[in-house]
């Protein structure tokens, strides 16, 4: 029979192993990433303690005054994790135990836990991560609205199923993922609604039996409100799904007119063009333009997407409870899903801004392609009382026509048209040779297609005045977070300071 292991046990803590491959890299990523944090959240707790009579004055002085000498005197950048104290937040506790000793030191952790600690570090560095990522999509989204509006009568050729389809203005295109583009920013607008609720005052599980102010403290650190259940607040990561989730949704949703600006700028199609800013040359083969930031861009929206989706993938299935798979170290790995993203955004809004369409190559893409037939077989509904069916079987044949002679439609199909007309009416033709060219013209294309959402220019410009409404109510959701933050700080520092000039 085996002795009792908790009687033999003479290990100490940390093991070394666990040392160096768990606390350091945690004890790391504190000192990268939450060290404003937590002082944030010591200060705005003491100013609660000491506002609900807690703590008394001169407690609360005393306490506020180390806090400043460990400010000052703690370089943390310089500091290397030994195993001494567990934690970040045991270093600071230690600290203050030196100054003030284990009894009045101990009493900054009244009604508080490491677990409602830990999710409001957690949320406060997700709140900075999202408002970065916010002022840039906000910037892509002006770019390709002062893009879409230069570029509001400027055809291309529209692809479906990697073939020419039909002519639509680089206008219309854009407007398509500008509408994409708000509503994945209209995403991470909600997430952070739900990243804005603070954990404080949860303590380990189900709040304290002292009188505290957990609004209070939510208004200090500059939250929205308190997150109302206590266990929710340890317990649900739907903070981190929600965030990650609206990143995985808009780097994907990105990465498809990414995926377009590479296939259009290849040879082959050539209707965009990239100016030598943004084009680099083979070491090789000199006759080479590269546009290589867009191949930059398809990788790391890529690779942020990834992040993003492996933060959902390791909080599935996790227990609905404080642990450990949803902090720290997860979370590190979920900002390097902003950093990439970040890139892209700021490559993107520059690259749209400089690219341009080459109107030669989308002329003879057109020419070569026939995609206006469709507005001949809609004409011939409307001109010549035809059903749909029987106008696309006659401009059908005209395209097979004029392709099979690698001809141009508008200069050299009507006569294909007009027999094609007549084997299947059995009649001739009310449409003349300068009528059926201008049915057959891109113009003449995009201009009749003034329908709700089309390219005509009635539709597009009623589209991209609606764009500049929402992205002003974007940008005014933005600076009023950003001003109830920085209050929040001030009135922070400015309580803070109060609490050193009561003893």
């Amino acid at each position: 029979m085996s002795d009792d292991p908790r009687k033999t046990d003479k290990s100490s803590f940390p093991d070394p192993v666990y040392k160096e491959t768990v606390l350091k890299p945690l004890f790391d990523g504190a000192k990268a990433h939450h060290v404003e944090g937590f002082r944030a959240i010591d200060r705005a707790h003491l100013v609660m303690l000491s506002e609900t009579g807690i703590l008394s004055d001169e407690q609360a002085a005393a306490i506020a005054k180390a806090l400043i000498e460990i400010d000052r005197d703690v370089d943390v950048s310089k500091l290397a994790y030994t195993g001494e104290v567990e934690d970040f937040f045991f270093l600071i506790e230690k600290e203050l135990k030196a100054r003030l000793g284990p009894d009045l030191a101990g009493r900054l952790h009244t009604a508080r836990s490491r677990n409602d600690i830990d999710h409001t570090l957690l949320k406060l560095a997700l709140k900075e991560r999202i408002d970065v990522l916010l002022d840039k999509a906000q910037a892509l989204l002006e770019a390709l609205m002062e893009a879409a509006e230069r570029e509001k009568e400027t055809l291309i050729v529209a692809y479906t199923h990697g073939q020419p389809a039909q002519p639509t203005t680089f206008g219309h295109y854009l407007s398509a993922v500008i509408e994409v583009l708000t509503r994945d920013i209209e995403r991470v607008h909600e997430a952070r609604k739900i990243v804005d609720l603070s954990p404080m005052g949860a303590a380990a599980i189900t709040t304290s039996g002292f009188p505290i102010n957990r609004a209070r403290v939510a208004e200090l650190l500059g939250f929205s409100a308190p997150l109302e259940n206590s266990y929710g607040c340890i317990a649900a990561v739907d903070y981190a799904t929600a965030t990650y989730g609206a990143l995985e949704l808009m780097f994907l949703h990105l990465g498809r007119p990414i995926q377009d600006l590479q296939f259009w700028t290849s040879f082959e199609v050539g209707q965009v063009y990239v100016p030598n800013a943004l084009v680099q040359i083979s070491s090789i083969m000199p006759q080479k333009r590269n546009p290589v930031p867009i191949e930059h861009l398809r990788h790391l929206a890529s690779q942020t997407f990834g992040r993003a989706r492996a933060m959902l993938d390791v909080m599935h299935n996790t227990p609905f409870t404080d642990m450990n798979d949803s902090e720290g170290e997860t979370q590190a790995m979920g900002y390097q899903a902003f950093k990439s993203g970040y890139r892209v955004l700021d490559l993107l809004a520059a690259v749209v801004s400089q690219i341009r369409i080459d109107p030669a190559r989308v002329e003879t893409n057109i020419r070569r392609s026939c995609i206006t037939v469709t507005e001949l077989a809609d004409s011939l509904v409307r001109r010549e009382g035809l059903s749909f069916r029987e106008g696309h079987e006659i401009a059908a044949a005209a395209a097979r026509a004029v392709v099979a002679v690698d001809r141009d439609l508008a200069a050299d199909g009507y006569a294909a048209f007009a027999e094609a007309f007549a084997n299947a009416t059995g009649r001739a033709t009310a449409i003349d040779e300068v009528m059926f060219a201008e049915l057959v013209s891109p113009d003449y294309f995009v201009a009749v297609r003034t329908r709700f959402g089309g390219p005509a220019a009635e539709p597009l410009g009623s589209a991209l005045a609606g764009y500049r409404e929402k992205a002003r109510g974007f940008a005014t959701r933005a600076r009023e977070n950003a001003e109830r933050q920085a209050e929040a700080a001030r009135r922070l520092q400015e309580e803070f300071t109060a609490l050193t000039e009561r003893s």
